[in-house]
């Protein structure tokens, strides 16, 4: 079934969604059903497991052991052909100038208006062939339309690329027993084209949280059963088990999700907003999408900052922003709030205007069940 916990109790126990032809299914959807996944999420358009039965124990797995993850839906935008690197250049603002085959770097895309469409991983594989490993929305007709108008030669593809991951502090022993030193010796973000059991994968050090590990970059979505079960049995005598990425793990750690924290059509964001300010080059003199907006920004200042929150009690998100007002005054919202195992307190993060004191103001969430008191805390929490 999909996910149903951000509803009300009563309308969750009576819920009922068809999984139709338009919602895809992952190179490891078989697997995951075998293995107990109960509960799924779409992204990307596609179905992306949620959790397994005992989301406690997944987080434990991933903080102490090492978690298997099926995140097929971080799909990838190929860009590839003689202009495949200007291409990749003009979309982001950060320099890739000395990005090297191999290595992966971490890139905001914005629009011209400077507001966040993305925040994707870009792997370089050759000169003229790139990644974008993109976080929810349609980044591939975007990128599309802009080769096609700029008439360079790049063609804009979705490849057969299945990406899992294995994420916690033991995320390596598994990746050394499957890849040997190589693995060991991956710089954070590098990447290496190898296999497995002659099953064709790209392993890059990268993921979705804070605790270390791997992505497995599957390139032949026929082997995703073989190449799960390849992976579980590596990392039995490490204590591996089914997972998803953690929403509470991320919150934690200080961790951007696009369409959580910020989303184009909704709750927009610049970059100098939500913390990447630092990866925005505007001492180079190349040209990127936004540039000129980017350039009127950062000679203003940002209009808000992102913050943490710790929340009163142990209320339930909703599932979308809640407005937080400051001395009875509207300043802004907490994009996702969650009980901390770790912390044994509610925490959260959002955005508020760039003038409010961390120390001055009284805070007051106002949640579906009503309003909670809170208070201002530093990014990460962990």
């Amino acid at each position: 079934m999909l996910d149903s916990t951000s509803l009300p109790p009563k309308a969750a126990m009576s819920l009922s969604i068809s999984i139709g032809p338009n919602i895809r299914k992952s190179a490891y959807f078989d697997a995951t059903i075998r293995d107990g996944v109960q509960s799924f999420s779409v992204y990307n358009h596609m179905l992306i497991p949620s959790h397994y039965g005992d989301p406690d124990a997944e987080y434990d797995r991933l903080l102490n052991g090492v978690a298997q993850w099926d995140v097929a839906a971080q799909r990838q935008v190929q860009l590839q052909g003689p202009d495949a690197g200007k291409l990749a250049q003009y979309l982001t603002p950060r320099n890739l100038a000395k990005t090297r085959v191999g290595q992966g770097r971490y890139v905001p895309l914005c629009d011209y208006d400077g507001w966040l469409i993305n925040d994707p991983v870009l792997l370089k594989l050759s000169d003229q062939t790139y990644w974008l490993s993109v976080a929810d929305s349609d980044v591939h007709l975007w990128a599309a339309a802009i080769a096609n108008e700029k008439g360079w030669d790049a063609t804009v593809s979705e490849p057969d690329v299945s990406p899992m991951a294995i994420q916690g502090p033991k995320a390596v022993h598994v990746a050394e027993a499957l890849f040997g030193a190589a693995a060991v010796n991956l710089k954070f973000f590098g990447f290496i084209e190898t296999s497995v059991d002659g099953i064709p994968v790209v392993l890059a050090r990268s993921g979705w949280s804070k605790q270390g590990g791997y992505e497995l970059y599957l390139r032949d979505r026929s082997k995703g059963t073989a190449l799960w079960d390849i992976v579980n049995e590596a990392g039995q005598p490490f204590g591996i088990g089914p997972g998803a990425p953690n929403d509470v793990e991320r919150l934690e750690s200080g961790l951007v999700s696009y369409g959580a924290d910020i989303r184009w059509q909704d709750w927009r964001a610049t970059p100098f907003e939500i913390g990447l300010g630092s990866l925005v080059d505007l001492k180079s003199e190349h040209e990127f999408v936004g540039r000129a907006a980017l350039e009127a920004m950062a000679a203003r200042g940002p209009q808000r900052k992102r913050v943490g929150f710790v929340l009163d009690g142990s209320p339930a998100f909703p599932g979308h922003p809640c407005p937080v007002t400051g001395n009875g005054k509207d300043i802004g919202y907490v994009s996702e709030f969650a009980f901390s195992k770790r912390l044994g307190k509610t925490i959260g993060v959002g955005l508020v205007d760039a003038s409010v004191s961390e120390k001055e103001t009284k805070l007051t969430v106002a949640t579906d069940s009503g309003p909670v008191a809170a208070r201002f805390h530093r990014i990460p929490f962990v």
